[in-house]
């Protein structure tokens, strides 16, 4: 299946660890959106949101990480242990997806992408909303291996990925000593954890390439 990417984008990465948990191999496809690549005709008929990351299986495309990682856990997972059948066990893992999406990732976008994309100078109340996200992964974790349930699932990787991330650009861990506990924990269980060390990489060199406008 084909996979339109970026290696930095923690939203991609997520969708690498998650094939690489159910054992899917990818045909990588690099976009480019410095260049508007995800503009063309092309990908705008896959995709017409032209967002990435965007899965392209046997004619079916899907973007949106999140529900990429759904898709490949229930079409390709050879348990349900990833995205778990039983309706509250799931319901817990997407709440944490969304949480995810809607509040970590957020507060990380809004804080930091201003001033990398803009060199714009740092927001104090921005840096607040990432605080206060940590705070609340901070206690979900309260006495948990794992951030839904007591094994490793969609919504680790997806938080993982963020929260590599954050880590990344010098959010520091020692106020969530519980985040601090699970993140060391599922680098080490989370199939593709070197390959989303390769993407922080990249990450880095990018917001080094930007810093430098």
């Amino acid at each position: 299946m084909d996979f339109y990417y970026s290696p930095g984008s923690a939203p991609c990465r997520s969708v690498l660890m998650t094939a690489a948990a159910v054992g899917v191999k990818l045909n990588k496809k690099l976009l480019n959106t410095s260049e508007q690549e995800q503009l063309k005709p092309e990908f705008l008929k896959l995709n017409p949101q032209h967002t990435i990351p965007t899965l392209v299986d046997n004619g079916f495309s899907i973007w949106e990480s999140r529900a990429i990682i759904a898709y490949l856990a229930e079409k390709y997972g050879k348990d349900d242990s990833l995205y778990p059948k039983d309706p509250q066990q799931r319901a817990l893992v997407n709440q944490r997806l969304y949480f995810d999406m809607g509040v970590l990732y957020q507060a990380f976008a809004d804080y930091y992408y201003p001033q990398f994309r803009y060199n714009k100078p740092a927001d104090p109340e921005m840096y607040k909303k990432v605080e206060s996200a940590f705070a609340l992964l901070n206690t979900f974790l309260e006495g948990q291996q794992y951030v839904a349930g007591s094994k490793l699932t969609i919504a680790d990787i997806s938080i993982l990925a963020s929260v590599s991330t954050v880590v990344t650009v010098g959010f520091p861990l020692e106020n969530y000593p519980n985040v601090a506990k699970w993140y060391e924990h599922v680098q080490k269980v989370t199939p593709g954890w070197d390959e989303n060390l390769i993407g922080l990489e990249k990450l880095k060199e990018r917001i080094a390439a930007m810093s430098k406008k």
